[in-house]
C-alpha cells in the first residue's frame, strides 16, 4: 500500500476576493501580527500531527497546497519533506510540489526548495490580463509569471504548472485567448483551467449581489472551456481531468490519486484525509489546531465511513471526469439505460468496457453524473 500526504499551508498575505478556501492573513489570526510571528511554530504542529499518520506505508507524492505555501522558508518545508521520508520512506520517484505565487519566489528561494526535495512546482497564473486579475482580487504582477517559470525550469524543477481561472466578470473570450497563448507560450508542463465558481460569503459574491459586476453566460463559458482544450492538445498538452492538462508523463500523480480514491494524509488545519473506507477531517482555525496537537491530542474534528454504495457513487463521480470514464461493470442496468440518451447525443462516448465523455460531454459533466446516479 502506499500513502500520499497533502501538506495544508493557511497562510497568504492577502485574501483575493473570490477564495473561499480555508486560509487566513496574518492580522486576522493576530491584530498586526506579521507572518512569521503566526507561522512561527506552525510546521513543529505539522510534525505533531504527522506522528498519527499510519508509518507502514511508503510515499508516492506529497503536494503543499494553501493558502500560500511559498511564502513560508524552503527550510520549514523541506523539514515535513524530511520527516515523511525519515518516518515512511518516499517511492524513488515521489512527485513533491509546491503551490507558489509566482511574486512569492526569487531563485535563492526556488534554488533552495530543490534542495529541500520539491520537483513540482504550480504557479496561481490565474489570467494574464490585468484587468480581470483586478476583479479576481489577485496581488501579482501578470509580467512575473514568465520570470518565476524560467527562473523555476533553472533552478532544477522537472515539472511546472500553472493555474488558470475563466468566467470572471467582464471577461470575453479575445480575453481569455490572450491568457491562453500566453500560459502555452511559457516553458511548462501542465495546465490547470477553473471556471469561476463564486462562492457565497466571499468578497466578488457582494460585489455580483451589488450589481457591480455580472457574470459570463453559459455559452462563453462553453466556448471559453473548448478553446483551452483545443490550444492545449496543439501545443501537446492532453486533457487527463476534466479541468487539467499535461505533456506526457506531467499528469499531476498526487491529484490522481484522489481521482483514484487512494489512500492519502492530509497535514493542518482543515486538511481531509482518506484511508480504505473512512474519510476525516481536522479543526479548521489554525489556532484550535496548534493547541490540539502541541495537547499530543488528534486535530481531527469529525469523520465518515462510507458505505459499499457510497463507494461505488464516489467510483463514478469521479472516474466519469478522466479520459479512461466509467467501466460499465460498475453501473447498475439503470445506470446504463440513463446514459444511452448521451451516447445517442455524442456527449458520451462507448467503448467496449467504459463510457467516457466526449469534449461536448465535458462541458454538462455534472449533469451528466446528476443523471447517472438518480
Amino acid at each position: 500500500m502506499t500513502l500520499s500526504f497533502y501538506v495544508h499551508i493557511p497562510y497568504c498575505i492577502k485574501r483575493c476576493g473570490y477564495c473561499d478556501f480555508n486560509t487566513y492573513t496574518p492580522s486576522e489570526l493576530q491584530d498586526g501580527a506579521t507572518l512569521e510571528i503566526v507561522s512561527g511554530d506552525y510546521i513543529d504542529a505539522v510534525l505533531k500531527e504527522l506522528e498519527f499518520a499510519p508509518k507502514d506505508e511508503v510515499v508516492p507524492t506529497i503536494f503543499f497546497g494553501g493558502g500560500t505555501p511559498s511564502l513560508l522558508p524552503p527550510k520549514d518545508l523541506g523539514r515535513v519533506i524530511a520527516a515523511i521520508k525519515a518516518r515512511n520512506g518516499l517511492t524513488e520517484d515521489c512527485e513533491i510540489t509546491l503551490e507558489a505565487n509566482p511574486d512569492s519566489v526569487t531563485k535563492e528561494k526556488l534554488e533552495q526548495l530543490i534542495a529541500a526535495g520539491f520537483n513540482r512546482i504550480s504557479f496561481g497564473m490565474q489570467s494574464s490580463n490585468p484587468e480581470v486579475l483586478k476583479v479576481l482580487d489577485r496581488t501579482h504582477n501578470p509580467e512575473n509569471v514568465r520570470k518565476a517559470v524560467e527562473m523555476a525550469r533553472a533552478a532544477g524543477f522537472s515539472s511546472i504548472s500553472v493555474d488558470l481561472i475563466y468566467g470572471a466578470p467582464g471577461e470575453s473570450l479575445g480575453d481569455w485567448a490572450s491568457t491562453v497563448k500566453e500560459a502555452l507560450s511559457l516553458d511548462t508542463d501542465h495546465i490547470s483551467a477553473y471556471a469561476l465558481i463564486v462562492e457565497e460569503g466571499t468578497k466578488l459574491a457582494a460585489q455580483i449581489k451589488r450589481g457591480e459586476y455580472t457574470m459570463p453566460d453559459d455559452d462563453l463559458m462553453a466556448d471559453m472551456y473548448l478553446l483551452i482544450d483545443q490550444q492545449a492538445l496543439q501545443k501537446g498538452l492532453k486533457w487527463y481531468e476534466l479541468s487539467n492538462w499535461s505533456k506526457p508523463g506531467h499528469q499531476c500523480r498526487h491529484n490522481i490519486a484522489y481521482w483514484k480514491s487512494n489512500n492519502w494524509w492530509g497535514l493542518g488545519p482543515g486538511a481531509h484525509s482518506h484511508i480504505d473506507q473512512k474519510r476525516f477531517w481536522n479543526v479548521k482555525h489554525p489556532n484550535a489546531y496548534k493547541e490540539k496537537v502541541f495537547a499530543g491530542l488528534s486535530p481531527i474534528k469529525d469523520s465518515e465511513v462510507l458505505g459499499d454504495d457510497e463507494k461505488k457513487s464516489e467510483y463514478i463521480m469521479l472516474a466519469i471526469r478522466m479520459p479512461e470514464g466509467v467501466r460499465k461493470a460498475a453501473l447498475t442496468v439503470a445506470q446504463y439505460e440513463r446514459s444511452m440518451e448521451y451516447i445517442k447525443s455524442g456527449h458520451v462516448i462507448e467503448r467496449d468496457s467504459s463510457l467516457a465523455l466526449t469534449p461536448k460531454g465535458r462541458l454538462i459533466a455534472d449533469r451528466i453524473t446528476h443523471e447517472m446516479l438518480r
